[in-house]
């Protein structure tokens, strides 16, 4: 979320904020009737900015909220991709981001069986709504990942 932000000359902390709290009630509500909207009315109850909660029931396609924004659109497009990618690394011999390639990924999308729960079509969705080729989508995502490696322990 940094990086898209960095990308489109938006607020860095606004938008990694709410990448990284935008899924903070799963652990609570791991259910489609309430993640993610019991999350956002803990964030609207603590003053969250009204585009950060808009944004994180967005990325849900089942809120009906319209992604209405770029942060919206970018939190979507990189929630599914982000934890596909870190599938793709712990796959990799040196369980590291380094080792992944756009083309593995995309070989690896195609398969059902690995990273199960990752929703291929949000992923393609995403990029498409932000106006990024799906291959500069990807690779984008990766970079940005690989610039926090260290944090991610990839």
């Amino acid at each position: 979320m940094r990086a898209y932000a960095r990308r489109y000359g938006e607020d860095e902390e606004r938008w990694g904020l709410t990448g990284l709290i935008h899924d903070f009630d799963w652990e609570r509500h791991p259910d489609l009737e309430r993640h993610p909207m019991q999350g956002v009315e803990v964030l609207r109850a603590e003053g969250w900015p009204d585009d950060v909660c808009r944004a994180v029931l967005g990325h849900a396609e089942h809120s009906g909220v319209p992604r209405d924004t770029r942060m919206a659109r970018a939190l979507y497009a990189c929630d599914e991709l982000a934890g596909f990618l870190v599938a793709c690394a712990l796959v990799t011999p040196a369980k590291s981001l380094a080792d992944v390639e756009v083309a593995s990924v995309k070989k690896k999308m195609k398969r059902a069986d690995f990273a199960r729960n990752v929703n291929r079509n949000d992923i393609v969705q995403g990029a498409a709504e932000l106006g990024v080729d799906l291959d500069e989508h990807i690779a984008f995502v990766l970079e940005a990942l690989r610039g926090i490696r260290g944090e991610l322990g990839l």
